[in-house]
């Protein structure tokens, strides 16, 4: 009788447990797999009612310009109203007003339209650091003759879209989503439903939104239909992970939430039916007292499960939600738990520690046969993020990009080879390559959100052959090294590194014979229209190799603790030649640039200093360029050494400013003179609003602060005019002049050409 008792009362202690772990959510990404592989062994067809005109990338091409014009949109409406269809709708954004003769012509479009209209409301935050959630609804020239529905998408924790609301609220006011109205099915405000993602997006009617505004299709395919409106092409960046289909366009998301909903409004079956039946078998597993019935346990656990997952399927085509079958897994897995803790050890060698990653002795084992690359991705700036971020949130740094790697569906399985970088098989042929690449960047170039800040992550991309890993480990490096945003490994390139090896020792030579040149490029000032200062760059004609990149060996001075002896040179050079200058009357400012290694060098001060104080040139003329990051892994120790150079009367300017982790407080620490906007955001300022409001942010900061500001890669007039305009100081590109001899520059100087706007 006790026995019994004893395994009642376990029985409902079980019950108990399972209930909680239910309640608490804990067993949800385990229903989520079990749906998605139900999904992943059926597959059905659409219903055909309907159709999707597509914003893809033949109707960019076509239209030529974006934002459109919403006369497009205009006639569109018009082409599918004579079409006879049922229903329009829109997953567009017209929030926004555009040019007011367009935003009428598309309103009376609407107006005249016989079918019914839906257009999209959603709700957005308000910022990147601002959390408050602003609601979107068309403009009022266009609400007048449409119904409003909500086109809210929300992922789940991991990144995946599974399910869809019935509705929400904008504005204080219920909305129902864009399937809920095509599908006319009710609900309640944020009421989800789950998707079938066993319908095949494949069969969904799709055409091209240029042919429908041109009347390139047969109408009779189209009258009586519903029409969903929206983009499909990657530029548009609507897109979302979803199970079993991968990444997808919005578009094709509320298309299959409305193809769910045609079918029937999906209900949960709930847990207790599988509890019951897991209790159970639990129950019968605890009477097992001899070895034959102890051989039993398997076919129960097996039985628990066949059971879980059959109750589930039927859940599912009666188009019920999947019923939570978790609980019944769960206690059918206590019977592998020994194998399990067998395994742990294995998956533990290989994998990161810190992540939870794949490593690298998984990726050498798991090459993958079909793979026609290797990619490699290095955070360049893991180090200053790391002093920023604390280690723990580092490491969630590290876990976050391979995350969004993976949900940009451009890898199977990410690995991290190293402490800062990541790795990954591709199938992509190289012809596809290039696009893969680029798709990357732009994927990337998105603030990640970690330990509550958003951070700017700056990543480079190396490509090599399937197994070379470390040749795309060497790739990615180059890339990071020459500021580019990827480099492809070529075969004759570790012939090349070699070669390189050798030429440190040369470098020696070539600075002991005096072989190295230094030439100039000048810096315009804003005000006066005149040259006034220039940038120190050096410059070596190899006797055998010819002229070699500053790109090649500087960085690889920099790797070979060589950079100290050049950069003297260097420095050398141009205080030669500013006495030069100075002896023609000529009032000129030289640059030279410091490597981030030099900062913390108490050798390179020394000497440096040693120069300085011998040198019979103004001091002032000089100026130590240092990058942004250079400052960042020791403030303090930057902080003492610059202003060693300061004490003597060198000014100092943070180069590629806007490219770090600088803050205010920081910036007011160091002992400048001046900042350099980097190249990326200036040369496109005068056509790129966000550029033109960070260049803009930056000369107003820095004049505050009492700095000067030098923008460089000035490549055009109207790049020029807009720094005029917006109060910069200096300007440096090749439309100001090229990198030019000492010689030159006294002629430029003596002689100088207006660039006035």
């Amino acid at each position: 009788m006790s026995a019994t008792i004893g395994r009642l009362l376990i029985c409902v202690l079980s019950l108990a447990a399972a209930m909680l772990l239910w309640g608490s959510g804990f067993l949800q990404g385990a229903e989520d797999a079990l749906r998605n592989s139900l999904f992943g062994i059926h597959s059905r067809e659409a219903s055909g009612q309907l159709h999707v005109v597509e914003m893809d990338a033949a109707s960019l091409a076509e239209i030529d310009r974006w934002p459109w014009d919403r006369r497009h949109y205009g006639a569109l409406v018009n082409r599918l109203s004579d079409a006879g269809v049922r229903s329009i709708i829109f997953d567009v954004d017209f929030s926004a007003p555009s040019d007011t003769e367009q935003d009428l012509a598309f309103a009376a479009a609407l107006a005249e339209a016989k079918p019914t209209i839906v257009l999209p409301t959603f709700a957005q935050r308000a910022s990147r650091h601002d959390t408050r959630m602003l609601d979107a609804l068309p403009i009022p020239a266009l609400r007048d003759h449409a119904i409003l529905g909500s086109v809210s998408i929300a992922a789940d924790g991991d990144g995946f879209v599974r399910r869809m609301p019935l509705g929400t609220l904008t504005q204080g006011i219920p909305r129902p989503s864009l399937s809920a109205q095509i599908a006319g099915r009710p609900g309640t405000v944020d009421q989800p439903f789950p998707l079938d993602l066993s319908i095949d997006p494949l069969t969904i009617p799709r055409h091209s939104f240029s042919d429908i505004e041109h009347g390139r299709f047969a109408e009779a395919d189209l009258r009586g239909k519903d029409v969903l409106v929206g983009a499909t092409a990657i530029e548009m960046g609507d897109r979302y992970a979803v199970p079993k289909h991968g990444v997808i366009p919005g578009v094709i998301v509320q298309a299959i939430a409305t193809e769910t909903l045609f079918a029937s409004l999906p209900a949960s079956a709930g847990p207790f039916v599988l509890m019951a039946i897991a209790c159970a078998c639990f129950a019968w597993l605890l009477r097992a007292t001899t070895m034959r019935q102890a051989a039993t346990r398997s076919v129960v656990a097996l039985g628990t499960v066949v059971s879980a997952y059959g109750v589930s399927w039927f859940a599912f085509y009666t188009m019920l939600e999947a019923a939570p079958a978790a609980v019944a897994v769960l206690f059918a897995g206590a019977a592998q738990l020994l194998t399990i803790l067998k395994k742990d050890l294995e998956h533990k060698r290989i994998h990161d520690a810190d992540t939870g990653l794949p490593n690298r002795l998984s990726m050498e084992r798991e090459i993958d046969p079909e793979s026609a690359a290797c990619i490699t991705a290095i955070i360049g700036n893991f180090a200053a993020l790391s002093s920023v971020l604390g280690d723990h949130n580092a490491k969630e740094l590290v876990k976050r990009v391979a995350e969004r790697l993976l949900v940009g569906n451009f890898g199977t399985t990410v690995y991290r080879i190293e402490e800062r970088t990541l790795a990954w098989h591709s199938s992509l042929e190289a012809g596809e390559m290039e696009a893969m690449l680029k798709a990357l960047h732009v994927l990337m170039r998105r603030p990640i959100e970690v330990g509550g800040r958003s951070v700017d992550v700056q990543i480079a991309f190396g490509v090599a052959a399937p197994q070379a890993l470390a040749e795309a480990a060497l790739s990615a490096a180059t890339a990071l090294r020459n500021a580019e945003p990827w480099h492809i490994h070529l075969a004759d390139e570790q012939t090349e590194v070699e070669r390189q090896i050798s030429l440190m020792g040369e470098l020696d030579v070539a600075i002991d014979l005096g072989e190295l040149e230094v030439v100039y490029q000048p810096k315009l000032d804003l005000k006066s229209d005149r040259i006034t200062s220039v940038e120190a760059l050096v410059r070596w004609n190899h006797p055998q190799r010819g002229p070699l990149r500053p790109d090649l060996f500087i960085p690889m001075a920099e790797d070979a603790n060589r950079i100290c002896d050049l950069t003297l040179y260097v420095l050398q050079k141009t205080i030669d030649d500013l006495a030069t200058w100075c002896q023609h009357g000529l009032v000129v400012s030289a640059a030279v640039n410091i490597s981030a290694k030099l900062v913390y060098s108490n050798e390179f001060i020394d000497k440096a200093k040693r120069i300085l104080t011998e040198t019979g040139i103004p001091r002032n003329r000089l100026i130590f360029e240092v990058t942004e990051s250079a400052t960042i892994d020791d403030p303090g120790t930057a902080v003492a050494a610059l202003q060693h150079f300061r004490d003597l009367g060198i000014a100092i300017s943070m180069d590629d400013y806007g490219t770090g982790q600088s803050t205010l407080t920081y910036l007011k620490q160091l002992p400048l003179s001046e900042l350099k906007i980097d190249r990326s955001f200036v040369q496109h300022a005068h056509v790129d609003a966000n550029d033109a409001l960070l260049v803009q942010s930056t000369i107003d900061l820095a004049h505050r602060l009492g700095l000067r500001v030098v923008a460089e890669g000035v490549e055009d007039r109207s790049c020029l005019t807009f720094l005029r305009d917006a109060g910069c100081d200096l300007a440096q590109g090749y439309y100001i002049g090229r990198p030019t001899s000492p010689e030159k520059i006294v002629v430029m100087l003596s002689s100088p050409a207006s660039l006035a706007a």
